[in-house]
């Protein structure tokens, strides 16, 4: 006992010696771009001697604990002149840097940053960056600058080809992924069926893809989360930039509020094709417009405020018989407050609306539907030492969903009025996440997320006997709608259905040398919204649903793995990981479900179950004349649905079948080469292996009508996919110290005029009466300019 007694107090002695040997002080501040005091995200921030460090937050916050002495700092970012001195260190300081931009070009972006280089040390796992200089470089269809077609070039992203809305993240579904803007959802990210982004380039800040080991503050989807956040604006002087394309143009102001202290950013961005339309006797219009805006001010060196929004249109009118409306509307206000210079927090409130509104004139009716949601976000970052920091926070979104109503547009329409039952919900989280260096080698994050799900009173739910909205015909081997037996009225306060899910969060580094590591991670996720939709690509006019009595939310499991390795000074970087998920409750349709004006959506829909595994290769040349990355996928994606009962068939006979977004091979290369201060030439090649598809194996007649047969589901595939594009930059005057720079941008998309299957439909030949295939492409070969300027 005396012993014990004796090792105890000794071991105590040792712990207060090395505390006070130990002694530390707390570096922070806030690092900013010297001309337009936006502030900088990932910005280095480096101790030689000390062999740590540390980087800016979204906010661009930092705050590293020291040992009181006098060391080197070394402040680094792409595109800006690094700041190296020595400062002495006695107590607590808040130190704001400033960086100067090392180039005045103007196809070097105002804020720029050095995240597409590959960090070995951090536990972070299966995430994508790139700057918008990268993004702006791409060539891309009719000159127009796309985010989303921009990662599609990366590892384990690929989207249902030309014309199609959204992207697929390692075999999941559009609707699988979270697309935030200033911390707001975006339930559609595409302009004109899939075409073009919702994002304005000129506006867009910093841009993440987290396809796994997703940080435990990320919920509500089981795929990816895309976060994008918009500039500040310069708090200086005024600036403005633009572009001028074939199809559209854009224009964005920013300048200071109050200087130093204060700015504004709006931003405007409208296709005009339409206006040459009547040129050539054609009565069709089809465009769009969105416009960015954004408001900040700092009171002092804790407390920021920021108001941003988003409001994008696309309209499609046909001899104006018919118009189609619809687009995201989303508000922000954030409040930064800094506790302490080892505590900082974000206050968000957030208003989304998604609205898709169909003007019918020839019927005389109007259909509008949508979702709307109010979302209360509360995010700390906590700094309690070099080695060990925690986020936390809470998340409570409130949601509507209007599936659809029919409304008559004239006092002599036919159509009665008629409303789909509204929907409400109420989703809730609380979230932990620490980021932990356990020695030089070995880095850890681990954290969990407890989320809810209210499913709240809606005035008629039908009511089935056993509960199964769904029954099987044994006799005709088909699923056929249950007849309600009774309806369920439920005022709005009350809670029809709850769920309540644990999500932990782990991923781990392993620092082999300066220049290679292995790191791994366990995602679990749920997702309580679902994407009413069965078509190979989402459409406007698809409808969100909740989960709630016969609509369970998926839930997901992934784990990946990973070797990392750089070369020659990160001049080159190696990415090699390879992934396996699983997903219960992937909501599948029976057979000719129809989704569309459906008051009673479990009447089609069944629960089944999703894989998807596969490798990925990231093979990339950050440095010189010649920059770019080659990236390789091979996966696979695949679905089930079985039977309830033995007695019943589910869906592809209860066999797993290939998703639709399912490509085992897909091949990116991106290449960008500077000639030399005038002209920089970039190219983009892709090959992906054809998308599934269910074809017709026969036909039969049935009273003297020809009825097709088909195979198993998604069992055939389209053609493969591949094609090259091409761009060049022109600067006329990269030495010109005007105000006002300009550039040409030329491009050729789908160089070899590849005609690229869409899709492939069936019919008869009306000449010869046989069956035929007929092909449909959306693009063959497309040059493109474009006159980009700022001042």
């Amino acid at each position: 006992m005396i012993s014990l007694k004796k090792g105890l107090t000794l071991l105590l002695l040792v712990i207060v010696n090395v505390l006070f040997a130990q002694e530390t002080i707390t570096l922070s501040g806030t690092i900013t771009d010297a001309n337009s005091n936006e502030t900088l995200i990932g910005v280095n921030i480096i101790f030689p001697e000390l062999q740590t460090g540390t980087n800016t937050n979204e906010y661009g916050f930092y705050s590293i604990s020291l040992p009181k002495g006098a060391y080197k700092i070394q402040i680094s970012y792409l595109g800006y002149t690094t700041i190296t001195e020595t400062v002495t260190f006695s107590e607590d300081n808040i130190i704001n840097y400033k960086l100067a931009e090392s180039s005045e070009t103007l196809n070097e972006i105002v804020i720029k940053q050095d995240v597409e280089k590959l960090n070995i040390k951090k536990p972070q796992m299966s995430v994508n960056a790139l700057s918008i200089n990268t993004i702006k470089q791409m060539p891309v269809v009719l000159g127009e600058v796309d985010v989303i077609k921009s990662i599609t070039l990366l590892p384990g992203v690929t989207n249902a080809g030309e014309g199609s809305s959204g992207f697929n993240v390692r075999g999941g579904a559009v609707d699988q992924n979270l697309i935030l803007l200033d911390e707001a959802t975006i339930f559609n990210s595409s302009h004109l069926f899939g075409f073009f982004s919702v994002f304005n380039p000129d506006a867009i800040k910093d841009i993440k893809l987290y396809k796994g080991g997703i940080p435990a503050k990320y919920g509500g989807r089981v795929s990816s989360v895309l976060d994008i956040y918009q500039k500040d604006g310069n708090s200086n002087e005024f600036h403005m930039n633009g572009g001028i394309g074939i199809v559209s143009s854009r224009l964005l102001a920013e300048g200071p509020i109050k200087k130093g202290k204060g700015s504004f950013l709006f931003g405007g961005r409208s296709s005009y094709a339409h206006l040459f339309l009547p040129l050539f006797d054609i009565d069709n219009i089809a465009y769009f417009y969105d416009l960015n805006t954004k408001l900040s001010y700092r009171f002092n060196d804790n407390n920021s405020i920021y108001l941003s929004g988003y409001f994008g249109r696309d309209v499609f009118n046909i001899s104006d018989s018919f118009e189609n409306t619809y687009g995201n509307a989303v508000v922000n206000f954030r409040w930064n407050h800094l506790f302490s210079d080892k505590l900082f927090s974000n206050m968000s409130l957030i208003y989304s609306d998604y609205y898709y509104g169909l003007n019918l004139n020839f019927v005389e009716f109007d259909w509008d539907s949508g979702i709307q949601n109010f979302n209360f976000k509360y995010d700390l970052k906590h700094y309690i030492s070099t080695n060990f920091k925690l986020d936390y926070g809470i998340n409570s979104i409130y949601y509507k969903f209007n599936p659809g109503e029919i409304k008559p547009s004239s006092a002599t329409s036919g159509i009665n009025p008629f409303k789909l039952t509204d929907k409400y919900a109420f989703e809730n989280a609380v979230y932990i996440d620490a980021e932990h260096k356990i020695s030089n080698t070995l880095a850890l994050s681990y954290g969990l997320r407890l989320s809810s799900f209210l499913r709240l009173g809606q005035n008629e739910l039908n009511i089935y006997e056993n509960d199964n909205p769904l029954v099987f015909n044994e006799e005709l081997q088909i699923y056929e709608k249950a007849e309600p037996i009774d309806t369920e009225r439920f005022d709005r306060s009350e809670v029809i259905k709850s769920f309540a899910n644990l999500e932990p969060r782990l991923s781990l580094a392993y620092q082999i040398n300066d220049n290679v590591s292995i790191k791994a991670s366990y995602n679990r996720m749920t997702q309580y919204l679902h994407l009413l939709s069965n078509t190979t690509s989402p459409t406007p006019l698809d409808v969100w649903t909740p989960s709630g009595k016969y609509v369970k939310p998926q839930l997901l499991d992934q784990v990946a793995i990973g070797y990392f390795r750089t070369f020659k000074d990160n001049r080159y970087s190696l990415e090699v990981e390879s992934f396996y998920k699983t997903i219960k409750n992937r909501i599948d349709y029976t057979d000719g479900a129809d989704l569309i004006a459906n008051n009673a959506i479990e009447q089609v829909i069944l629960n089944g179950r999703a894989r998807a595994y596969g490798l990925e290769i990231l093979l990339k040349k950050n440095e010189g004349k010649f920059k770019g990355w080659l990236a390789y996928t091979l996966s696979k994606s695949e679905q089930q649905t079985e039977g309830r009962t033995p007695a019943e068939t589910g869906i592809n006979n209860g066999e797993w079948y290939n998703t639709a977004f399912d490509k085992t091979h897909d091949i990116s290369l991106t290449g960008s080469y500077q000639l030399n201060d005038k002209w920089t030439f970039n190219s983009n090649f892709l090959f992906q292996t054809g998308q599934p598809t269910t074809f017709p194996n026969g036909q039969y007649e049935y009273n003297g009508i020809t009825i097709p047969n088909y195979e198993s589901r998604n069992s055939s595939r389209l053609p493969a996919y591949h094609r090259i594009d091409i761009s060049a930059t022109y600067n006329p005057n990269p030495e010109s110290t005007k105000r006002w720079k300009g550039e040409w941008v030329f491009g050729i998309y789908n160089l070899y005029n590849r005609r690229n299957a869409a899709s492939i439909s069936f019919g008869e030949n009306r000449m010869t009466g046989a069956n035929e295939a007929t092909r449909l492409a959306i693009f063959g070969i497309i040059p493109s300019v474009s006159y980009n300027f700022k001042f």
